[in-house]
């Protein structure tokens, strides 16, 4: 490598250097752009519950020196010869993969996030054998076919969300059915990917139903997003009054919690979507049978409906509501995450304070 090429590949970061989490600046070398490579600068980063759980290796499987971050928006600098999607000045995200293998089924259908061989945006090994590195950095170099198209009137800091918390509930919720106006949405949890799910729900033209263990909420969730109703879902009462009255409901909840008295606020044939991931699910088959209901789970999506729900944020404005930080920031921001003290996701101001 020349020592121009050197100096180009050189990336700042903050990364965690051991499970305590603590993240701290830091330099590594990204790879050199190579034929199908985008290059990005970074402008924005999403905070995700994710970056708490490998920073602080609650999986056992951090690989230190580990940069976090699969939220990453920015402005393309360098494109390899043959890209075809991207130029010089574009706007693009990244989401929480890097790579997939490109010829098995779920590739072949656009659902890369299926593919058994997909590589995690950080903390990944990828088909080079190098460890994968996040968004809390200056820029990365990834193959253009997991880059997504931000409209240049859709604000970066605003994008950079939607590509976990956004794509997590956007992707279950057209998978099942869920964009037929005059229909109802129950959303367990209001969180960084609750709050989505209530504005998509809208969007869809839902009546949205917002369930919260914290009253808190209910001034926001009704008069900032937009909900119908809110329930304290501890609350008897309230829980029964709502017997068989939803189309659909969506459990962003990780917390443990019982699964059987939302179950059977669903009509006969609903659906119920778990995002989160509590310890355990624990149903009674009754529930589930002889209200002919469906338990789904999901993740992330594939690159396919991940642009599909980046047009539509852009078409319908919708907007992830944030706490813009500048990267110095970013351990206090973390343990607010953990103690839920967000409203509704931090973002990183990567452009402005990672120097």
């Amino acid at each position: 490598m020349s020592s121009s090429e050197n100096g180009e590949n050189e990336c700042m970061c903050w990364a965690a250097k051991d499970p305590s989490g603590l993240l701290s600046p830091h330099k590594f070398t990204r790879r050199s752009v190579t034929s199908d490579d985008v290059s990005l600068k970074i402008t924005h980063c999403g905070v995700c519950y994710a970056d708490v759980i490998w920073t602080r290796n609650q999986h056992g499987d951090s690989k230190y020196p580990l940069v976090p971050g699969h939220e990453i928006a920015g402005i393309v600098t360098k494109v390899g010869p043959n890209v075809q999607r991207f130029k010089v000045g574009d706007h693009v995200g990244v989401g929480t993969y890097v790579n997939s293998c490109r010829e098995c089924e779920y590739c072949n259908d656009g659902q890369e996030v299926n593919c058994a061989k997909g590589v995690f945006t950080f903390n990944g090994i990828d088909h080079d054998g190098y460890v994968t590195k996040g968004g809390y950095s200056s820029h990365i170099v990834v193959h253009e076919r997991y880059c997504y198209k931000i409209p240049v009137d859709y604000p970066l800091e605003s994008a950079a969300p939607l590509l976990c918390a956004g794509i997590t509930v956007f992707a279950p919720m057209m998978r099942h059915n869920m964009n037929q106006p005059g229909k109802s949405l129950g959303v367990i949890g209001l969180g960084g990917l609750g709050h989505m799910a209530v504005k998509f729900g809208k969007a869809f033209g839902l009546s949205v139903t917002v369930f919260s263990t914290s009253i808190s909420k209910k001034e926001e969730a009704l008069n900032l997003l937009g909900a119908e109703n809110f329930v304290i879902s501890s609350d008897h009462d309230q829980m029964k009054a709502l017997a068989k009255s939803l189309d659909f409901i969506i459990d962003t909840a990780s917390g443990d919690h019982a699964f059987d008295p939302y179950m059977s606020l669903l009509k006969i044939a609903g659906t119920y979507v778990l995002v989160g991931f509590p310890s355990e699910i624990k149903i009674s088959p009754a529930n589930l049978n002889l209200g002919m209901r469906m338990l789904a789970g999901s993740v992330t999506g594939g690159t396919k409906i991940t642009q599909e729900m980046i047009d539509f944020c852009a078409a319908h404005k919708i907007y992830p509501n944030i706490e813009v930080i500048p990267i110095q920031n970013i351990n206090e921001a973390l343990e607010r995450v953990v103690k839920k003290d967000i409203k509704y996701r931090f973002v990183i101001d990567i452009k402005n304070s990672l120097n």
